[in-house]
């Protein structure tokens, strides 16, 4: 197992594991942790992932008893990390088939249903997720470079193991703990960039003010002020509405900070933020029942956390967002987008497609399926 971090333009290479803590069976989560902090203290580095599953087992009320056939933790220990790259392998790649898993119109009915439920007074909003489907086939390291390099993000991530990668283009950050310092950057609001030199820069500003974004993005940072209020002090949020351009795109965040104890505890910790309420809705123990209701399938690392722990357990770890995941020659990546109460079926549809882009383009430079729309939708 491999694991190759670059946030924030710093890259961490951890290699030859002494050993690996993963759980397919929640009836062992919790010892899970007992491994965690057994490793931590005898001097290990821990990098890999959580799944977004692994968020029903840190609330009993979301419990569910059932084996999975993907890990909910799969952390690699490692005795120290390399400030170096993966060596890319020689060879290219070919992505086919391009799909979606829901067709328009059960899309369009599950946009509906969650409007009802906002309007019930369930939720406020849902970050409700679809997936696109392909097939692979040559060196996901080279795929990942490419995309990496025709959209550098800043908290880029990939992981290779024998049974599965992952090739996570994320731009946005989960959690970072230095000390007793936690910060976390929410990510709502979403832009298409301009079609012309004047658009595209005022696109930021457009996205700044826009009544919707921000209502999204305020509520979200809101939800994070909350979880970090249930583990450490001095909760803040020193920068709200901030944009970043893209190359497709432009996208807006939050910085919402806290004070905690150097050596809280690990299951403590995720318990509180995950997963983080930027990829679930709010309030987020309803809004997680809600997408376990709709959504078609396990979201697997999909909005779940990549990073690592070091042994003074300080923490770095993504959203893997815009992350796909290569199992043999089968390949899926995650589109989500929050929906309120004033979304619509053709907005959140397009923005989806906006937010696959940087890869989808590859595949129109590959050539379209016969009928001439790039997605084939999945049979009623």
């Amino acid at each position: 197992m491999k694991v190759l971090t670059q946030f924030e333009r710093k890259p961490l290479l951890f290699a030859d594991p002494e050993f690996i803590i993963s759980c397919t069976d929640p009836a062992y989560f919790k010892s899970s942790f007992e491994d965690i902090e057994r490793a931590l203290s005898q001097g290990y580095y821990l990098a890999g992932f959580l799944s977004y599953e692994a968020g029903y087992y840190f609330e009993e009320k979301l419990y569910q008893d059932k084996q999975y056939d993907f890990p909910l933790i799969y952390l690699g220990a490692y005795k120290h990390a390399r400030q170096e790259k993966i060596q890319e392998p020689v060879g290219g790649y070919r992505l086919k088939n391009p799909r979606l898993n829901i067709t328009s119109e059960q899309y369009s009915l599950n946009i509906n249903t969650i409007r009802d439920y906002i309007a019930q007074g369930d939720v406020y909003q849902i970050t409700y997720c679809l997936k696109l489907l392909f097939e692979f086939y040559g060196q996901p390291l080279s795929l990942y470079n490419q995309l990496l390099k025709e959209q550098p993000v800043p908290y880029p991530a990939y992981l290779q193991t024998d049974e599965f990668q992952v090739l996570s283009l994320s731009p946005e950050l989960f959690i970072k703990k230095n000390s007793t310092r936690l910060v976390t950057k929410p990510m709502k609001g979403t832009w298409p960039r301009g079609k012309s030199i004047f658009l595209d820069l005022i696109a930021p500003l457009c996205l700044k003010y826009d009544r919707k974004n921000r209502a999204e993005n305020v509520m979200i940072a809101d939800l994070l002020r909350n979880d970090l209020g249930r583990l450490g002090a001095n909760i803040k949020a020193p920068a709200l509405f901030e944009v970043a351009r893209y190359k497709t795109l432009c996208q807006m965040t939050s910085t919402v900070t806290a004070k905690v104890i150097k050596d809280v505890s690990i299951y403590e910790l995720f318990s509180a933020v995950f997963p983080s309420g930027s990829v679930t809705g709010a309030p987020k123990i309803r809004a997680m029942e809600i997408i376990n209701e709709l959504e078609q399938g396990q979201r697997k690392i999909y909005t779940g956390a990549i990073g690592y722990i070091t042994p003074d357990k300080d923490i770095f770890f993504n959203i893997p967002i815009r992350t796909l995941l290569i199992q043999g020659t089968q390949g899926q990546m995650g589109i989500g987008g929050g929906i309120v109460w004033d979304s619509t079926f053709e907005g959140e549809w397009n923005e989806g497609l906006l937010k696959a882009k940087f890869l989808t383009d590859l595949f129109k430079n590959q050539g379209k399926p016969g009928d001439g729309s790039l997605f084939r939708e999945p049979s009623p």
